[in-house]
């Protein structure tokens, strides 16, 4: 900053832009409010029908978000100014103040241009008769320390305009089109951040091998402080360079690394997760600068870095190691995958994996290590798509985005076809892992959980409150999921791929309406949407048949069997609770419910009960001990959360995170306590604390006889308090009707009970 620009400094026309701006943010924040309650939740609510439902709402939403995103750059933006006002009049007015100080005010100071100036001290009126030849009303020293003073002053006030611009641009470079959500209280928050960053990276450009055990925990308290900073996260990415942050990250993590301090093999792991978010922030950011560096980086996958450590990895194995954490920009992340996945294909042969082989020592994952050794860069990419829905859901997004019923190959996704049925998958276990474990294919039901229901593979019960988060597309996924497990290979592809079990538990469970929708009828035809009403617009369609074949697969595995089971029946519950027996139209709702939902207990329990038999011969000790493990599926039920029209339900072996998402009728109540889903998730914590729920082993027919006892304690809590309207029901063979649905008639490899069990 120049002298007299500060000197003679005039800030009104600044005043001015910051009152405009005060008043811009004030009208944005009736505008965002104004379309928050008036233009979203009238959108909510509203009946939509066609592509009005598909697109209207959906467009809606997130011109509502845009309002909201709107107030708050403009807020961010006003206090930013507004501070770097106050600043720059507070050092013009110190600097005019010093000059006029004494024994500074008989010194001339001139400014000379680009920031720079001269001090001179002015003549004594005496200095002829001075007998000591002085010439100057000031010595050399005031001169210096003026000198000294102001370049004090104008270095904080160059500080302020420059950090001030600087994040001003950074702010509103964050999004190309429309406006960031970035939010700064004030100058200083936004300078520090920028500050910082530059700080950090500086630690990134020494090589690794120096950086100490110190600088790497400073590294990651900052990088953890600013996880959720935008302007902290682009500045600290493109003052290290893709190429940096992949040679830094290989150089840290090599395990050799480690081995002479165990506190820096805690801080390298801390470092992959703390590096991983701030790098996947820094990609949400629109700027041209971000946009190049995402071009670089993915550019640099299939190139081995040239380096000494980790067995000198390609691009793609450091950085698929780095984005197992964060969220990342969804284009990013498919722009990535679409070139990963080509290169996989070129370099895995039959039978052989190139990532995992003797060859490569380059163990460049701490987390889940001993059955992970992060040498497969396919399993960090995927955890990155299951840490990211939407973006998951465009990987994985049907080829021609029609939506309608998968019927055939040509009609699934090339991602998820390699995926599934041709690449060639190895464990990554260390020698005191489970080598019958694929790391990477676990990681690839969690992606596919996240393109299915719209939330993170990791969403815990409270996140699950934000409601149903399912759309067209995300129907999209799960059509083609039930295709490929649901056709003819499904049983070999569930049984070779034993790591996806509790996700296509998962899936299914979050899909339970739409599946009970498609038995509803007789066979595609007359299904009842009053019963089983879309929650969203562009439900799942798995036509009759492949509704029964793809729970016929799922029933055929313990876990993917437990998941789905209790989510149909926390689903049926639900439904009944919303159609009490207080009314004919309620009845006969109540009767089609229970009928459905007992259809689909019937074919997953006679797929679990095949397959034990298959598996181990029927009657047999371990395949009754199989039938005891699968008939405790009600443990689930203990820590059910209902709320936002979904209920969470936790899977047992896993930490809280891990929850069946299923859908419940939409005016369940919140706090179900009087609820038959309320009472029977009491009863199924009052059980657990207790005595178990099945003994260990179980034959066939005491496990068929659990699940007929199981619908007849539904129907007798249906009618507990409402003694007419079940001699009705009676009268009517609701019992005979709901017991011979859930049995079943006929072959049990007929059309009605779907696929047959899986055979060695």
């Amino acid at each position: 900053m120049d002298l007299d620009a500060l000197r003679y400094g005039n800030f009104s026309q600044l005043g001015e832009a910051i009152t405009d701006w005060e008043e811009m943010t004030r009208n944005l924040a009736t505008l965002k409010e104004d379309a928050q309650t008036n233009l979203k939740s009238r959108a909510d609510k509203a009946n939509w029908a066609g592509v009005n439902a598909q697109v209207s709402r959906e467009f809606i939403g997130k011109t509502a978000e845009e309002f909201a995103d709107a107030h708050t750059q403009a807020d961010s933006i006003t206090k930013i100014l507004k501070d770097t006002r106050g600043e720059l009049i507070g050092y013009r007015d110190e600097l005019n103040e010093t000059l006029e100080r004494a024994p500074y005010k008989y010194c001339t100071v001139i400014d000379t241009g680009g920031g720079t100036f001269t001090v001179s001290g002015n003549p004594r009126p005496d200095w002829a008769s001075d007998p000591s030849g002085s010439t100057s009303a000031v010595s050399q020293e005031d001169v210096e320390a003026l000198r000294n003073e102001i370049q004090r002053i104008l270095g904080k006030a160059t500080e302020s305009d420059s950090t001030a611009a600087k994040a001003l641009r950074l702010l509103v470079d964050q999004a190309k089109y429309g406006f960031s959500g970035a939010h700064y209280e004030n100058r200083d928050k936004a300078a520090k951040a920028v500050a910082d960053a530059d700080l950090m990276a500086k630690i990134l450009a020494k090589n690794p091998h120096d950086v100490t055990s110190t600088e790497l925990a400073s590294l990651n308290s900052t990088l953890a402080k600013y996880k959720n900073d935008p302007l902290f996260a682009e500045e600290f990415a493109t003052q290290v360079g893709p190429k940096k942050v992949l040679t830094f990250w290989a150089g840290i993590a090599d395990p050799y690394q480690g081995t002479y301090d165990p506190d820096r093999a805690k801080q390298a792991k801390q470092l992959q997760k703390n590096l991983g978010i701030i790098v996947g922030q820094a990609t949400l950011s629109d700027s041209d600068k971000m946009q190049n560096w995402e071009r670089q980086m993915i550019r640099l996958g299939p190139d081995q870095l040239g380096i000494d450590d980790a067995s000198n990895p390609t691009g793609y194995a450091v950085m698929s190691n780095l984005m197992r954490f964060g969220d990342y920009d969804d284009q990013f992340l498919n722009d990535y995958g679409d070139k990963l996945l080509a290169y996989d294909k070129k370099m895995n042969g039959q039978g052989i994996n190139a990532w995992v082989n003797n060859f490569n020592d380059g163990d460049l994952n701490y987390w889940g290590y001993k059955n992970d050794r992060g040498r497969d860069p396919m399993t960090g990419f995927l955890e990155a798509l299951g840490h990211n829905p939407d973006a998951s859901a465009q990987f994985f997004a049907q080829p021609d985005g029609s939506g309608a019923t998968v019927n055939k190959n040509s009609e699934v996704n090339e991602h998820l076809q390699y995926l599934t049925k041709e690449r060639v998958w190895v464990s990554d276990a260390t020698m005191q892992g489970n080598h019958d474990y694929v790391a990477a294919r676990n990681s690839l039901g969690r992606a596919l959980e996240a393109a299915t229901t719209g939330y993170s593979a990791d969403a815990s019960p409270k996140d699950v409150a934000a409601g149903d988060r399912r759309t067209a597309a995300t129907a999209g996924v799960m059509e083609q999921v039930a295709f490929l497990y649901g056709g003819e290979d499904g049983p070999k592809m569930l049984h070779d791929q034993p790591e996806l079990a509790d996700s296509l538990g998962k899936m299914a469970g979050a899909y339970i309406d739409d599946i009970d929708y498609e038995l509803s009828g007789i066979g595609d035809h007359s299904k009842d949407a009053l019963d089983f009403p879309a929650r969203y617009a562009g439900r799942a369609q798995f036509g009759n048949q492949g509704a029964i074949d793809f729970l016929s697969v799922l029933g055929q595995d313990e876990n993917s069997h437990k998941a789905v089971t209790a989510a149909q029946h926390v689903y049926t519950l639900s439904m009944l609770d919303a159609h009490p027996p207080t009314s004919d139209s309620h009845m006969n709702q109540a009767r089609d419910i229970m009928s459905v939902g007992a259809e689909a207990r019937g074919i997953l329990d006679n797929s679990r009960v095949e397959q034990a038999a298959t598996t181990y011969g029927e009657n047999s000790e371990e395949a009754n001990k199989a039938l005891g493990r699968s008939g405790d599926w009600k443990k689930l039920l203990v820590g059910a959360v209902v709320a936002g029209g979904v209920a969470s339900i936790p899977l047992p072996g896993s930490t809280a995170a891990a929850v069946v998402i299923a859908p419940v009728a939409a005016d369940t109540i919140t706090n179900a306590a009087n609820t038959l889903l309320g009472h029977e998730i009491d009863k199924a914590t009052d059980d657990a604390e207790s005595d178990p729920l099945v003994p260990s082993q179980m034959t066939s027919r005491e496990f068929y006889g659990r699940g007929v006892d199981d619908l007849g304690s539904t129907y007798d809590a249906y009618f507990k308090d409402h003694p007419n309207a079940r001699a009705v029901a009676d009268q009517q063979q609701w019992v005979e009707e709901t017991k011979s649905s859930y049995l079943g008639t006929g072959s049990h490899e007929n059309d009605y009970r779907g696929r047959p069990p899986y055979k060695d």
